[in-house]
């Protein structure tokens, strides 16, 4: 068990640096190029950040561990939302482009009323839903690309955030190294994970929807603290959205693609399928929470972070009480 755990922590560790090196590769190598700053944040921070979710459900999915591949997903979108955003809102409020929103916002709510669809209706994800999940990753960043391109701001960004270029050879290494450490961190995460829930006598969903996501969704956190610290809050607020639509489109349209699978049948609530009576509805109303007023005022506020926050520690404290009183 103790071995077990030290790995989780080693895979957790693995993760978060292997996150950390692909993205500042990726960046490098996109500056290097010449490639616009915004355009680099929109698309390489979120998907560098959205990897490790990606391998670990990917992985899960090819060894039979649907309910991780399943509640990964779509417990980082409710990690990332509110616990990551609801930190930088709660600590530092501010205002937001609402037409930069607008896009992401809507392919967000597009996809999952999609995802929601189809859970309710059949509770299977087929290859062919996978496909159409990775089918809009890919008109999402199509488009993405295209306004960034039409933006004459994105195409002016320059290179002045005051640090030293480095060498193409070395942004190659660290983009290499980093898929490694994250390919290697998603097998101990899911692994170790899964041994540890068999052990505790916890469902796998469970583990799924509070540790790995927490887990997978540290990069986010860590990008989120960065821009807090730099006095730019709110500008996490797009890529945690960004990472969000990530979740559903690439890091389970991949995961089904490769495999496809039954919602599980693990937790009950209520005589239903707890994923069905809670995750999901959950997801909805902590995304709606976030994004409705942004939309509507152009601005964040400090009320919206601290209910978000609120409703995360409920969603996690249920996540272990429901299995005990079923």
């Amino acid at each position: 068990m103790l071995k077990a755990v030290l790995l989780f922590a080693l895979g957790l560790v693995a993760l978060i640096k292997g996150g950390d090196w692909f993205v500042d590769g990726a960046t490098g190598i996109a500056r290097r190029f010449h490639l616009p700053e915004l355009l680099i944040g929109a698309t390489v921070v979120s998907i560098g950040t959205t990897l490790p979710e990606v391998m670990v459900s990917a992985t899960a999915a090819l060894e039979g561990s649907s309910s991780i591949a399943y509640g990964n997903a779509i417990g980082s979108v409710i990690c990332n939302t509110s616990l990551i955003a609801a930190i930088t809102v709660a600590v530092k409020p501010g205002k937001v482009d609402r037409k930069a929103l607008r896009t992401p916002v809507f392919f967000f709510f597009l996809a999952s009323v999609f995802y929601a669809a189809v859970a309710y209706t059949t509770g299977f994800f087929s290859r062919a839903v996978g496909v159409i999940l990775l089918a809009g990753f890919v008109v999402y960043m199509v488009v993405t690309v295209l306004q960034m391109k039409g933006s004459p701001a994105a195409s002016e960004a320059g290179d002045d955030s005051g640090e030293k270029e480095r060498p193409v050879w070395l942004n190659l290494v660290m983009l290499v190294v980093g898929a490694a450490l994250i390919a290697i961190g998603a097998r101990l995460l899911v692994d170790n994970g899964t041994l540890i829930a068999r052990a505790l006598g916890v469902p796998e969903t469970v583990i799924a929807l509070t540790f790995v996501a927490l887990g997978t969704s540290l990069p986010e956190l860590v990008t989120a603290i960065t821009s807090l610290a730099k006095g730019h809050g709110a500008l996490s607020l797009g890529n945690v959205i960004g990472a969000n639509l990530f979740n559903l489109v690439l890091v389970s349209g991949m995961a089904i693609t490769v495999t496809p699978f039954q919602i599980p049948e693990g937790v009950q609530l209520m005589g239903h399928n707890a994923s069905l009576v809670m995750d999901i509805p959950v997801m909805f109303i902590v995304m709606l929470l976030l994004t409705v007023p942004a939309l509507i005022k152009g601005k964040l506020s400090r009320w919206q972070g601290v209910t978000l926050l609120a409703i995360y520690a409920a969603f996690c404290g249920l996540q272990f009480v429901i299995p005990m009183l079923g």
